[in-house]
Formats: C-alpha cells, sequence, structure tokens
C-alpha cells in the first residue's frame, strides 16, 4: 500500500457540501455523476492525491453521525503554506473557527468546521 486515495464524508445534502467545499475551502470538483439514484462527486485541494466523497446520508445511523466523523479530534488535516493568510481569508468567507492559528514546535495550525460541524485542522508546517 502507498496512499489514502479516498476519504468518505456523509453530508445530509449534496449541493450544500459542494458549495462550502468549493467555495469556501478551496476544493474543487473531480467527479460528479449520476450513479443510480445516487451521485459520485468526489472533490479535492489542488496537488492533491487524495479526494474526498460525498456520500449522502439518508438511514438514522448515518444521519446521527454526520457532522460528528471525528468524534472530538479533528475529521481532516488540510497542510497550507500561509496558516495566517488562509485564516483570515477563510473567516472572511465565513468559515467557523476555534480560536486563532496558534504556533508549536511542529508549525502553525487551527481548528475549523465544516458546514455540518465536523473539525478540520489547517495546519502549515514549520
Amino acid at each position: 500500500m502507498r496512499q489514502i486515495k479516498i476519504v468518505s464524508l456523509l453530508v445530509k445534502d449534496y449541493d450544500a457540501a459542494i458549495a462550502f467545499y468549493t467555495q469556501k475551502l478551496g476544493f474543487a470538483i473531480v467527479e460528479d455523476a449520476a450513479f443510480g439514484d445516487r451521485r459520485w462527486i468526489t472533490l479535492s485541494l489542488p496537488d492533491n492525491g487524495c479526494v474526498l466523497a460525498l456520500e449522502l446520508a439518508k438511514n438514522p445511523d448515518d444521519l446521527a453521525i454526520v457532522g460528528k466523523q471525528g468524534g472530538s479530534f479533528p475529521f481532516l488535516a488540510m497542510n497550507t503554506v500561509d496558516c495566517g493568510g488562509d485564516y483570515k481569508t477563510l473567516k472572511a468567507r465565513g468559515v467557523i473557527f476555534h480560536g486563532e492559528p496558534q504556533t508549536g514546535p511542529w508549525g502553525t495550525g487551527v481548528l475549523l468546521e465544516d458546514l455540518y460541524g465536523n473539525k478540520v485542522f489547517l495546519s502549515q508546517e514549520s
């Protein structure tokens, strides 16, 4: 095994999730195709081999964990070359943050939320 290719994300609405991840976080649509009564939607950040697959939550078990996919931990971690600049840009787009970027021995990072409350860590390595 060499890499993680796809990470699935349960969502309540495909189009709302596409709008958040593309317009607010800067993901691009890789695929959006009809697949029976569902859609196969994958999103990716630039220069990234891993894609985020949006999966429509329909049953009570799936709906119960929308927004809680990482529990109390971040569901995703995204690297950046300018944590402070990205923080300002994303905040201006309405993204919810848990505090401001903090610097530690590993670099600078800040926790944010997606549209459902899933935690995402934005990190700039030192």
